[in-house]
C-alpha cells in the first residue's frame, strides 16, 4: 500500500458569474464533499479586484458552518499583499476557531499582468507589483508571530506596529501557510523556488506543463535540504482541472472555454491539456495518478464543465474508487 495521499475538491466560485452554479450551490457542494467522507479538503480561490469573485474570508465562514471534517483551504490568497496583515491574522484565527483547526492558507503574490490588473488592484492601497513578493514574505512572518505570540512589536519595510495581541489565537499553532507559485521551469526561477523552501509549510502549483512538477519540485527539494528541512514532511498540492467527458478532445475544448470564462484569455489550449484530467473514469484516474507519481502529496480537483453536477457524481462514484490513496 502506498503512503496516504490527500484529495481535495476545488469550488469554482467565479463560476457564479457565468451560470455554472449559484453561491448557495457552492456552499451546498462544500457540504456534500464533506459528507461523502472521500475528500480531505475543500478549496476556494481568492482575488479582490484583479480577478473578482465572492470574497474568500466571508465564504469560509459559511463553509466552516456546514462542514465538520475537511480542511478548508484557499489557493491562492492572491489578495494577500494588499490585505492588512493584522486584520487578516484576526480573521483567519477566528476561522480556525470556527472550524476547530481545519484552515489551510496558500498565499501568492497575485500578480496579473494582463490589462495591468494587479497594478490597478494595488493602486488604492499603495501596493505596487514590484513590492508584492516582499509583502508576501513580510506578511507571512507577521501572521505567524501574531498567531503564536502576545504583545508583538514588528518593524518591517511595509508594516510596523508596537505591542499588538491578536485574540482569539487559532486552534493550530500556527495554521499552515503554503506558497502557491507556477514559475516557468526554464530558466529555473531559483529566487521564487528558494522562497518556497525557506518560508513555506508547503507548495501549491498548477501543472501547465509536465516540467512545472518534474523540474520545479526537485529544485524545491534541493533548496529544502539546504535550509535544513525534510522534503518528506513538505506538502505539495497540485491544483488540477477535471472534465469527465469520454471524448477527450471535446473535454479539452470545453475546459478551454471554461477557463477562458473564468480567467480571460490567459491559458492556452496546450496549457489546458497539461492542466486537465479528461476522458473516461479510467483515463481520469490515470491522469490523477501521474500527479501523485510526480510528487504531489495532494491533488485538488476543479470540474471545468457546465455539466458539473453529473461529473461530480461520476468523480465520487467512479473515479475516486479507482485511486490508490493509501487509505
Amino acid at each position: 500500500m502506498t503512503k496516504q495521499r490527500q484529495l481535495g475538491l476545488t469550488l469554482p466560485q467565479r463560476g457564479t458569474f457565468f451560470d455554472v452554479l449559484s453561491l448557495n450551490e457552492l456552499v451546498e457542494t462544500g457540504h456534500y464533499a464533506d459528507e461523502t467522507g472521500l475528500f480531505d479538503s475543500v478549496w476556494i480561490g481568492d482575488s479582490l479586484l484583479a480577478k473578482p469573485r465572492p470574497e474568500s474570508v466571508a465564504l469560509f465562514g459559511a463553509l466552516a458552518a456546514v462542514t465538520t471534517n475537511v480542511r478548508l483551504a484557499v489557493g491562492c490568497l492572491a489578495s494577500f499583499p494588499v490585505r492588512d496583515p493584522i486584520l487578516f491574522a484576526d480573521q483567519w484565527a477566528t476561522l480556525d476557531q470556527l472550524s476547530k483547526g481545519r484552515m489551510l492558507l496558500a498565499v501568492c503574490t497575485g500578480i496579473v499582468k494582463a490589462k495591468d490588473a494587479s497594478k490597478r488592484e494595488g493602486a488604492p492601497y499603495g501596493v505596487t507589483d514590484a513590492s508584492r513578493a516582499g509583502r508576501l514574505e513580510e506578511n507571512t512572518e507577521i501572521l505567524r508571530r501574531l498567531w503564536t505570540e502576545d504583545n508583538v512589536t514588528f518593524n518591517g519595510e511595509y508594516t510596523s506596529f508596537e505591542d499588538i495581541t491578536v485574540l482569539p489565537k487559532p486552534v493550530q499553532s500556527p495554521p499552515p501557510i503554503y506558497i502557491a507559485s507556477n514559475p516557468a521551469p526554464q530558466p529555473l526561477a531559483k529566487r521564487a523556488l528558494r522562497r518556497v523552501a525557506r518560508i513555506a509549510d508547503g507548495w501549491m502549483t498548477t501543472r501547465k506543463s509536465p516540467e512545472h512538477m518534474t523540474v520545479n519540485l526537485p529544485a524545491i527539494k534541493e533548496f529544502l535540504v539546504e535550509e535544513g528541512r525534510d522534503p518528506e514532511k513538505f506538502g505539495v498540492s497540485a491544483y488540477h482541472n477535471l472534465n469527465l467527458t469520454p471524448d477527450r478532445e471535446a473535454a479539452y475544448d470545453e475546459s478551454y472555454r471554461f477557463l477562458g470564462e473564468y480567467y480571460g484569455p490567459v491559458f492556452s489550449r496546450e496549457d489546458t491539456r497539461h492542466w486537465t484530467a479528461t476522458g473516461t473514469p479510467e483515463q481520469v484516474a490515470a491522469d490523477i495518478e501521474e500527479l501523485y507519481q510526480q510528487g504531489a502529496t495532494e491533488v485538488t480537483l476543479r470540474i471545468t464543465s457546465w455539466d458539473w453536477r453529473r461529473q461530480l457524481k461520476l468523480l465520487v462514484d467512479e473515479v475516486i474508487p479507482r485511486l490508490d490513496l493509501g487509505r
